[in-house]
């Protein structure tokens, strides 16, 4: 019979938020997969866990899930830990999880902290509807474009992002959703030096601006609100100003249906009626 892989959520910072049954699972698997040895074993020591630890992060995920998996087949149990948290969630282990229930190898989960759902917990915005949508693109150019594509998500959005790069992701959310779009950094969740700071995202961008946090860090922004429907004389008005001003028919139905939040065919067939009207 083949083994069972068992994916550990570990804390996100305070030692003690460990399960009895996590402590179980990690003494008793053969192996233990970490993102960072260095950084488990710190974990280990503190709870005498003596199972044999090896490095299973982004840059060998594909080489050592074979071995894994070899290892699994052979009828030997496997623990997945990543450095906090719970595995898989901004950290690697899809790949190898995917592989495992292609080959009917058992996979199950104890599970524990997650840091997007704690910040989510503490920010005092909507948490019945969010989006966990990991790291913001580095560069600037992708940054904006996804922004962009969320500026109309009426759900919570939980971000993870790095100390260096939080005024930068601010100043871009409040350049895109509006400076007023309520918002919390949490930062540091369950260590000594929790923070957790609830504003606008134009009040947090500045306060970002002069400050340089460190530490792990996940930002929470409020949906977008919701807007009455468009009244549709006033969509027709626009419509016919964007195309008497000689803008193509088809960026005119774009640009409007963007603006109004309508979808493209609706906004064409006013289009289509408008130059019956006119013809």
């Amino acid at each position: 019979m083949p083994g069972t892989l068992y994916l550990v959520a570990t804390p996100i910072g305070n030692l003690e938020d460990f399960t009895f049954r996590a402590l179980r699972i990690l003494k008793e698997v053969g192996l233990v997969a970490a993102e960072d040895t260095r950084h488990s074993r710190k974990l280990f020591s503190h709870y005498g866990i003596d199972t044999p630890l090896t490095p299973f992060h982004e840059h060998n995920e594909r080489q050592k899930g074979e071995r894994l998996l070899a290892r699994l087949q052979a009828g030997e149990d496997v623990a997945l830990i990543s450095d906090a948290g719970t595995p898989l969630v901004a950290d690697p282990g899809f790949d190898l999880v995917r592989r495992c229930c292609a080959e009917g190898i058992a996979v199950t989960a104890i599970p524990g902290p997650v840091a997007a759902v704690v910040a989510l917990s503490l920010s005092g915005l909507p948490s019945d509807r969010f989006a966990f949508e990991n790291f913001l693109p580095a560069k600037a150019g992708a940054r904006m474009r996804c922004i962009e594509e969320l500026k109309g998500e009426r759900r919570t959005l939980v971000f993870y992002e790095a100390p260096h790069r939080l005024a930068v992701t601010l100043r871009d959310l409040a350049s895109v959703f509006g400076s007023e779009r309520e918002a919390a950094v949490a930062r540091e969740l369950t260590k000594l030096h929790e923070e957790l700071a609830r504003a606008s995202l134009g009040e947090l961008a500045e306060r970002y601006a002069a400050e340089k946090p460190r530490g792990e860090i996940v930002l929470v922004v409020a949906g977008a609100p919701e807007t009455p429907p468009a009244d549709e004389s006033e969509v027709r008005s626009v419509l016919r100003e964007l195309l008497a001003g000689g803008m193509k028919p088809r960026q005119a139905v774009k640009d409007v249906a963007k603006r109004y939040g309508l979808p493209g065919d609706e906004v064409y067939r006013m289009a289509l009626e408008m130059k019956g009207e006119s013809g």
